[in-house]
């Protein structure tokens, strides 16, 4: 199976770092977060990567060549000339991704324990084209899942705006966890073009299709700000 990982974000929370280097490379104790998370995926079999690079994107490039790759087959996918953001992204890099094989996409700046086998399995026994990877952890915005674990609607905690395939009954509000396990069937369904949110073409989708999600109580860390590098450090050694 192969993996894209999302490197291109200016990471504009963590700053001053990436003032001079992209975010992918802030370290948690002393490893850069693409390193972890390369061999992170590594654990579970998966050797070959599809990195997305925007900001600082030479920076990624002569690191993954210092170090042979990981071992790894990567191939880049430049967004030098614009930032696409996630769907944008990934419609960029179709190319590497659209060969009738299901593949998996993962964040940069996400660090978790979460056990990706488990998780491609459920995705594979339900045979949707998405699959989210969630969990139950404070977040400024939420997923709404009925009972069978199908995505329905979208809420922002702070203001109460609620996007909805229809009427909220008691839906499980859970957090998205930057993972997510694609067919590439998806290509076909999406709509939007240039710069976009992938979230955006699911809300939109889970009017028409079924969209699951994937419950796991893993250690998650959103590794976006100064101070939740330090609260990494506890988890990741």
């Amino acid at each position: 199976m192969k993996a894209l990982i999302f490197a291109a974000g200016k990471g504009t929370r963590l700053k001053p770092f990436t003032d001079h280097h992209p975010k992918a490379l802030a370290k948690v104790n002393d490893i850069p977060l693409l390193e972890r998370n390369i061999k992170y995926l590594k654990n579970f079999g998966i050797n070959d990567f599809v990195i997305n690079i925007h900001h600082f994107g030479n920076q990624i490039i002569d690191f993954l060549n210092r170090n042979d790759n990981f071992g790894c087959k990567i191939e880049i996918s430049d967004e030098s000339d614009e930032l696409l953001e996630t769907g944008g992204g990934l419609i960029f890099a179709r190319k590497f991704l659209d060969h009738g094989e299901d593949f998996l996409i993962m964040n940069a700046d996400i660090l978790t324990d979460m056990n990706i086998t488990q998780f491609v399995e459920y995705h594979k026994k339900i045979k949707d084209f998405a699959t989210l990877a969630v969990s139950d952890r404070e977040s400024s915005r939420k997923l709404l899942f009925n009972d069978e674990m199908i995505l329905r609607g979208w809420l922002n905690v702070q203001t109460g705006e609620q996007r909805l395939a229809e009427f909220n009954k008691g839906f499980r509000a859970l957090a998205f966890s930057g993972i997510h396990c694609i067919n590439p069937l998806m290509f076909d369904k999406i709509k939007r073009t240039g710069k976009f949110s992938v979230m955006e073409e699911y809300l939109d989708l889970m009017q028409t299709e079924q969209i699951h999600g994937f419950v796991h109580e893993s250690i998650l860390i959103d590794v976006g700000k100064p101070e939740s590098i330090k609260r990494a450090e506890k988890y990741f050694k």
